[in-house]
């Protein structure tokens, strides 16, 4: 969903270094998911992607279209995982995520009522 071009950027590699491709993608796909569990709601890379049924009605009434903001998100969750291999960082204060990741996911989250 994410251009590998945009992840190596942001995680400061050269995009000639092909050596950690599959982790950033194992990266990229795990953050799509997380946010995806996070709001609730199933993410497109376009709007043209969402489900329609033959009278071209959207078929996916939760369809989120990738953005900016979740796109930071994502980064942001991305590097944090590339910087910090571990589920724990000796000397380090545990936090789920991210609080600019919060930030930036929390308007688009789909509540069941």
């Amino acid at each position: 969903m994410l251009e590998l071009d945009i992840i190596k950027s942001h995680v400061r590699l050269e995009p000639d270094e092909t050596e950690e491709d599959t982790l950033l993608e194992t990266y990229a796909n795990a953050a799509r998911r997380l946010v995806e569990n996070k709001t609730g709601r199933t993410l497109y890379a376009t709007a043209a992607e969402i489900p329609k049924d033959s009278e071209g009605n959207v078929t996916d009434e939760h369809a989120l279209v990738l953005d900016d903001d979740l796109t930071t998100a994502m980064l942001l969750i991305i590097g944090t995982w590339y910087a910090n291999r571990e589920s724990v960082v000796v000397g380090t204060i545990t936090a789920s995520l991210p609080m600019a990741v919060e930030a930036l996911i929390g308007p688009y989250q789909h509540f069941n009522v």
